[in-house]
């Protein structure tokens, strides 16, 4: 067999990475300790003042799943709750499902149909908006908590989240989504993003004003205070955002609102897609717009995983840094692990490690490819073009 030579360099760059996944794990270890966890007993109590909440659920074609949310939702533990659910242009039994549900609510479910969207809007960003104007203008509602059709709530849910951001004074509030795993191919992906994800957000720094990159933002579950959804300036600041929730949090953080970020296993659960194709399909919906419609940045962002997710893999092969790709190998298994405990989803797809990340360079690309090729995207059965998209993005970040 061919003796791989990798020099000083090689070895040097080997324990480098070694070092940044050591450093992330016990950073990690250390961290994840300090993010509440709704479950437990301090949480279970009448947030003080009993704030009046409006939750908004907008929805384009999902009739195979908004009547469970919406159930969820109306079997909330907390008295003073009101829900919205907006009917934004379906072809299916959306709203019908939406009105038949309005009918057993004893009045607080009230519906709304967008039948046109306005120029200059994505359909989710004007659904919630204007769901929130009108929340807004009929008063009485000191909290906005936006989510999305496919949502799953325990009847808790609600009420604990508004004692944290009470006793906290917060004002933007995410609960982290349990993602339920029905495939082993989802299994693997799944674990691999919120691996991956402890790269992009510490969400034991999100809390931390002076932490500007640590921003959360999660469309399952984005609970905001009405005077803070002002400040921002409401969805019409982010009308042709595709990550919406994701900029959401960024915004929140720029504007230097108070911010808190909590698990809570099994309280908030969504099934994100079938089988390792639908998240394949979802990520290429979305990763081009993560990445700000930029070239570069996927370029970028696939290098960086092929150097620090297969990396490691290909380290343990080669006898000179053999030691480093343990060393590597083991703080991804060890950060697996942590996911796990709040997931649910098994550490054991730590095996599928550099599978995932294949899988998921071939996302960031196919979403590039198809959004130039196609000269723009389409989200939610509308089509956006893609120089519109860049614009303004370009706007938002001058």
């Amino acid at each position: 067999m061919h003796r791989v030579e990798v020099g000083i360099a090689g070895t040097v760059l080997a324990w480098g990475i070694a070092a940044a996944w050591v450093y992330r794990f016990v950073e990690a270890a250390w961290g994840l300790r300090r993010v509440p966890n709704l479950l437990e007993a301090e949480y279970d109590d009448e947030p003080v003042g009993l704030p009046g909440v409006v939750v908004i659920v907008p929805a384009r074609d999902e009739a195979a799943k908004v009547g469970e949310c919406l159930e969820s939702l109306l079997a909330q533990d907390y008295g003073n709750l009101r829900i919205v659910a907006v009917d934004d242009r379906s072809s299916d039994g959306t709203g019908e499902i939406m009105v038949a549900a309005a009918g057993q609510s004893g009045g607080r479910l009230e519906v709304l149909r967008v039948d046109e969207l306005p120029a200059g809007w994505l359909g989710k960003t004007h659904a919630m908006a204007l769901a929130a104007r009108g929340a807004i203008a009929g008063g009485g509602v000191e909290y906005l908590l936006f989510t999305d059709a496919d949502i799953l709530f325990r009847p808790d849910a609600v009420r604990r989240t508004l004692v944290m951001a009470e006793a906290q004074r917060a004002d933007h509030c995410v609960v982290l989504p349990t993602t339920i795993a029905k495939t082993r191919g989802e299994g693997m992906l799944l674990a691999y993003l919120q691996v991956m994800s402890l790269w992009a957000v510490r969400p034991w720094r999100v809390a931390d004003p002076k932490a500007m990159r640590d921003a959360v933002g999660v469309g399952a579950f984005n609970m905001m205070r009405v005077d803070a959804y002002g400040r921002l300036g409401g969805f019409e600041g982010l009308r042709m955002e595709v990550v919406e929730d994701l900029e959401l949090g960024r915004a929140v953080k720029r504007a230097g609102l108070r911010q808190r970020v909590a698990t809570a296993p099994g309280m908030v659960s969504v099934h994100w897609a079938a089988g390792a194709g639908g998240i394949v399909a979802g990520m290429t919906k979305n990763l081009f717009a993560v990445f700000r419609f930029r070239v570069a940045l996927v370029v970028a962002a696939a290098v960086w995983i092929a150097v620090f997710c297969l990396g490691p893999v290909a380290m343990l092969g080669i006898d000179e840094v053999r030691w480093s790709g343990v060393v590597a190998v083991g703080a991804v298994v060890g950060l697996y692990v942590f996911s796990a405990r709040t997931s649910g989803i098994s550490w054991r797809y730590a095996a599928g490690f550099p599978v995932a990340a294949f899988v998921v360079v071939y996302s960031m690309f196919r979403s590039m490819v198809v959004a130039l090729v196609q000269g723009g995207v389409t989200w939610r059965g509308t089509f956006y073009r893609l120089m519109e998209l860049r614009e303004y993005a370009k706007g938002r970040r001058e």
